[in-house]
């Protein structure tokens, strides 16, 4: 990456420097979306964030103080990938009850979806394939798009609904599988190729997800794929 581009992004109020006791793990208990149990009306677990540091704190990988804590996007910062008119359509709740898919949003007054929904975002098929088709097909692909391109960085959506039983994902890949995947992925980018990588745990829609995210970082951190 150019220095140029380096000296603007240090310049931008969400870039923080990460000090030598911290890990690379961003994390804010505002990504955590709650207010009166209407999370439970979506089969997405909100509180997933707050779960996986919770297991990885239990582990003694981590304390509050060696996280990073982000800063809060501004709409300046969400101009820069959304439109304006779509930010301002947010303005209606019912507008952000369609986005959500969770009707009942559209009866809050918008001050409290702005409050309780909107703003922690300013901080964050069929069931047949299987671990071994998965995990075939991302070895050969992955190998395949790092031979033909060799990025900077690494964006890797590192989602878990994928999982057996995910209501909207509907493939068939154990805890196992997706433990496997991250460290097949970290591999050939880090270990391989020296490639940094920013892992975000996207999406993921049951109870046990926390529990198996924090268990692959545990894993990439005994593999000794990821350190402080």
């Amino acid at each position: 990456m150019a220095s140029s581009s380096i000296d603007e992004l240090s310049k931008n109020p969400l870039y923080k420097d990460i000090t030598p006791h911290q890990w690379p793990i961003i994390y804010s208990s505002n990504y955590n979306i709650g207010f009166l149990y209407m999370e439970k009306l979506h089969p997405f677990d909100s509180s997933k964030w707050g779960s996986i540091i919770n297991f990885l704190q239990q582990a003694k990988m981590i304390t509050n103080d060696t996280i990073v804590t982000p800063n809060e996007a501004t709409t300046n910062d969400l101009l820069l990938v959304h439109t304006k008119h779509y930010l301002s359509s947010l303005k209606w709740s019912i507008q952000v009850a369609r986005v959500l898919e969770v009707p009942l949003v559209a009866m809050l007054p918008n001050f409290i979806v702005q409050w309780r929904i909107l703003k922690p975002l300013r901080y964050q098929t069929e069931n047949s394939t299987n671990d071994k088709i998965y995990l075939r097909l991302l070895h050969i692909n992955l190998e395949k798009c790092l031979n033909e391109f060799q990025p900077n960085f690494i964006v890797y959506n590192a989602g878990t609904d994928i999982l057996q039983g995910d209501p909207l994902g509907n493939l068939d890949i154990t805890p196992e599988g997706i433990i496997i995947r991250d460290e097949i992925v970290f591999s050939k980018c880090i270990r391989e190729r020296n490639i940094p990588i920013v892992m975000c745990t996207s999406g993921g829609y049951q109870r046990t997800n926390a529990r198996i995210i924090a268990d692959s970082i545990l894993n990439l951190f005994k593999k000794k794929l990821i350190s402080c």
